[in-house]
């Protein structure tokens, strides 16, 4: 039974960045600061903010061409501009409450929060 809201955080892409070096947060969310604990677990925050949201149905494993086309495709063609906050996923649910192909991820992408910006004509 799912006790909290459930968030990825990817600081590096998996495909540019070595497995050594790669660094991925697994969130719960809380109601208040996590005490300190042998585990090394600590409170984080998800600042605030505009966010391009794309669903994803289906396995995590096949989230990437969603994320790339975010980044590669969608974010150019918008004129928008990144904020300094790395890309994030929400997990509405997970495995193994539902079957893997019933997955549903919410990948958002942070956006400046004004547009002080010439947007780009198509």
């Amino acid at each position: 039974m799912k006790s909290s809201n459930s968030y990825g955080i990817a600081d590096d892409d998996p495909a540019t960045t070595p497995a050594n070096a790669f660094r991925f947060d697994l969130c719960g969310e809380v109601k208040e600061d996590v005490p300190e604990n042998p585990q090394g677990v600590i409170t984080k925050i998800i600042p605030a903010g505009r966010c391009a949201r794309l669903r994803h149905f289906g396995s995590h494993q096949q989230m990437d061409d969603k994320i790339y086309y975010l980044y590669r495709d969608w974010l150019p063609q918008s004129g928008e501009q990144l904020r300094d906050f790395p890309c994030y996923f929400h997990y509405i649910n997970l495995f193994p409450e539902v079957a893997e192909h019933q997955l549903i991820t919410d990948i958002y992408l942070p956006l400046n929060k004004n547009n002080d910006f010439v947007r780009k004509e198509p």
